[in-house]
């Protein structure tokens, strides 16, 4: 087993449970639509060129749709459930690791902070140190920042040896976000609502970033 691996399971297990028509963190989508957005990305590399829009955004959307319209809700868990086919990009081996731990865990967060009484779960530590070397992405996703933004891990001990923190963009004046390396992940991806982070910063540099939306 793999941390991506537990992710998606704990996500198919967790989709069973709530059905297609509960919201998530992602705007505009159910269970049903996020599910249909997992086996595309996976089985249906003709629409996947859109995912992060473009001129093929529209065709993405399209084929999502209709996967989510016309394919039994239970079929969609299972094709998550069983990982992607061999000749697919993240077929290759290894590739599910290096791709998809980070999206495998929003998106099940997106799935369980969208429910009402919800709270963080427990993250072991070696999930924690991947989320947190994975974070090297926050550079590309917060690239057009308004601010410079620091990005500090709350779990690190005084001399513990680990690295407390990262630049994830170079620029002044600098905003400093603080939190665990899954809070910190998910503020990153753009949940920012449902990140228990604390912000550093003057008020308009604070106000600046608090109004700007970035996200994958």
């Amino acid at each position: 087993m793999t941390y991506a691996r537990d992710e998606r399971l704990a996500l198919c297990a967790l989709l069973a449970d709530l059905g297609p028509d509960q919201p998530t963190l992602c705007a505009g989508w159910r269970t049903a639509d996020l599910a249909a957005h997992l086996v595309l990305r996976e089985r249906r590399p003709d629409a996947g060129a859109g995912i992060l829009g473009g001129p093929f955004a529209r065709y993405t959307t399209s084929v999502q749709s209709r996967l989510a319209r016309r394919t039994p809700f239970p079929k969609l868990i299972e094709m998550i459930r069983t990982g992607p086919p061999r000749a697919s990009l993240f077929g290759i081996p290894g590739a599910d690791e290096q791709f998809n731990t980070v999206e495998y865990f929003v998106h099940h967060e997106d799935v369980r902070r969208a429910q009402p009484g919800w709270d963080p779960r427990d993250i072991d530590r070696g999930l924690s140190e991947l989320l947190w070397n994975r974070l090297g992405l926050a550079k590309l996703v917060l690239r057009k920042a308004p601010v410079g933004v620091e990005l500090v891990r709350a779990d690190a001990e005084p001399g513990d040896g680990r690295r407390v923190r990262r630049t994830a963009k170079a620029r002044t004046p600098v905003v400093t976000v603080t939190g665990t390396p899954a809070e910190l992940t998910l503020w990153a991806m753009g949940r920012t609502g449902a990140a228990r982070v604390r912000l550093d910063g003057s008020d308009a540099d604070l106000a600046a970033l608090e109004a700007a939306t970035w996200g994958i």
